[in-house]
């Protein structure tokens, strides 16, 4: 355990990419089996424990402390791991060793649940602050370093050498703590063999294009696609099960079930999940409804009904079509879509044109229709995971921008936990009342995050937990793809995609934008009665 708090502690404090690789790197090198195989299971989020909840920290750590000092000091650090981390006060003449970090997920996953405060408080006094928040946070879910499942893989590939793809191809066809994986990365076992396992494969992404790129591009040498506004998932279906995963290889098939349920086929497709009604997609906001739910009603089925468009067909039973160009795997997907007819799942359509002028006139008009954008690909372009530059590109709509007032603030996570980097901001309602319409987190420098920050502390006027309300005194230019109706906000609106353009230190707040101004750039807004 002492050593995990370490590595946890380090990723922290280790902003850069490279850094955080090398650190994973010896991670994999240094530590045993399981233990090293527990950590990156518990950084990728492959780990939880249901009895061990937040609530259960909290009770243990007021029967240590005084209940008013853990609410007074939990306030002020914004985080319960961190502030129990600090707080806690061991039980003298505790001599025992700290755990490891096997024996505390071993002993989490069999201990009936009354038993699971008492090991946990046990466990925190043998432990330093450090071990403590590691111990917190690995049993609570959410580590929050700056470790993504695909970062996890990247220095998989860079400690053993292995192909990143090949390491994807088979990540979810072996469980924690990866005891088969670790030794055919080290050359002492075969590859695991998925066999026909609903396995994860690794998207192709595409470049932003550019007026650099637009003038190079020759028409006949690309097709065209409309950019949907949902979120991209692969269907992959076979004799060993059936999965739905997002782009980032999550599998979020329990969210969608009635997807899973027409996934009676064998084979492999690149899609955009969406909501559709009578053949029309929805907002992304009603998307939103169904993401990241591990169970849905009927009800939650039956108002926002989920289907997929198709965009690519990477493996056909067990063939791999990804070496082929991507005018024979289109034909190959509109062969087997007729032939499947799979329920929920339509084809997108390729979109027609001449020449780049047309193309770009509709791109002018994907607004209007309600869609982000185009995608380009080139005829002759393979399936390759990950984003090579020139095979495929974005051409999304120009973002539409808004004069917004800073609300609330919140503690970033990883490097900008010390700094107030999570911004919600609002616009004026008719009766004067400021209302929020989204949250932003990037499109700030260093210097202007700095400045936010000082400015916050010196203006805050409540405290809502980790959240600071402010004083009325900064305007965002705010950059957004689009805004769309939503309950879940006071205002009733919320944007896409929100990101600060600038910080307009020379505008009142007074001459922010009012919701009125929002309203009319929401998209498939219903029309008046």
């Amino acid at each position: 355990m002492p050593a995990f708090a370490e590595l946890l502690e380090r990723l922290v404090f280790t902003p850069g990419r490279n850094a955080k690789l090398a650190l994973l790197g010896q991670w994999f090198a240094e530590q045993p089996d399981p233990d090293r195989g527990i950590g990156l299971a518990a950084l990728t989020e492959e780990l939880a424990f249901t009895a061990a909840k937040p609530a259960v920290i909290r009770e243990i750590a007021a029967e240590r402390t005084d209940p008013e000092l853990l609410r007074l000091s939990y306030d002020y650090v914004g985080d319960l791991a961190e502030t129990v981390a600090l707080i806690w006060q061991p039980r003298a003449g505790v001599n025992a060793p700290p755990p490891t970090l096997s024996e505390v997920v071993e002993t989490l996953e069999t201990a009936p649940k009354p038993e699971v405060p008492a090991l946990i408080a046990g466990w925190l006094d043998t432990l330093d602050a450090g071990g403590r928040l590691a111990l917190i946070k690995l049993v609570t879910g959410g580590l929050r370093v700056g470790v993504s499942a695909r970062l996890a893989r990247v220095a998989l590939a860079e400690w053993s050498g292995q192909a990143v793809e090949e390491i994807e191809e088979v990540w979810h066809a072996v469980a924690p703590p990866y005891v088969p994986l670790f030794r055919w990365l080290e050359g002492a076992a075969p590859r695991p063999d998925p066999r026909d396992a609903p396995v994860f494969r690794p998207l192709m992404l595409a470049h932003p294009l550019e007026a650099a790129d637009l003038a190079a591009l020759r028409a006949e040498a690309w097709r065209a696609e409309w950019k949907w506004d949902g979120i991209r998932v692969q269907l992959t279906a076979g004799p060993g099960g059936k999965r739905l995963w997002s782009r980032g290889g999550e599998d979020i098939s329990g969210a969608f079930p009635e997807i899973l349920a027409a996934m009676d086929f064998h084979a492999v497709l690149d899609g955009e999940l969406l909501v559709v009604r009578d053949g029309e997609v929805a907002p992304f906001a009603d998307l939103q409804q169904r993401l990241n739910r591990k169970t849905v009603t009927a009800r939650m089925r039956r108002d926002y009904p989920a289907a997929v468009r198709l965009y690519d067909l990477l493996v056909e039973g067990t063939e791999d079509l990804r070496p082929l160009p991507f005018d024979a795997r289109r034909a190959r997907l509109e062969a087997w879509h007729a032939r499947a007819a799979p329920a929920r799942m339509d084809l997108s359509a390729l979109v027609p044109f001449d020449s780049i002028e047309a193309l770009a006139r509709l791109r002018d008009g994907a607004r209007a229709a309600s869609i982000e954008g185009l995608m380009l690909k080139r005829a002759d372009a393979p399936y390759v995971a990950g984003r090579t530059r020139g095979l495929w590109w974005k051409w999304k709509r120009d973002p539409l921008t808004v004069d917004a007032v800073l609300m609330y603030a919140q503690r970033g996570h990883g490097k900008r936990s010390s700094f107030y980097s999570d911004y919600t901001f609002g616009v004026w309602r008719e009766d004067g009342e400021l209302v929020p319409i989204g949250k932003a987190y990037s499109g700030y420098t260093d210097e202007e995050l700095a400045w936010l920050d000082r400015w916050i502390r010196s203006n805050t006027v409540n405290r809502f937990g980790p959240v600071r309300e402010v004083e009325r005194g900064i305007v965002f230019e705010v950059a957004f793809d689009a805004a769309q109706l939503s309950s879940r906000h006071k205002s009733g609106v919320a944007l896409r995609f929100p990101r600060i353009a600038r910080i307009r230190r020379d505008k009142p707040v007074e001459e922010a934008d009012s919701l009125a101004a929002v309203m009319a750039l929401v998209e498939n807004r219903p029309a008046a009665d």
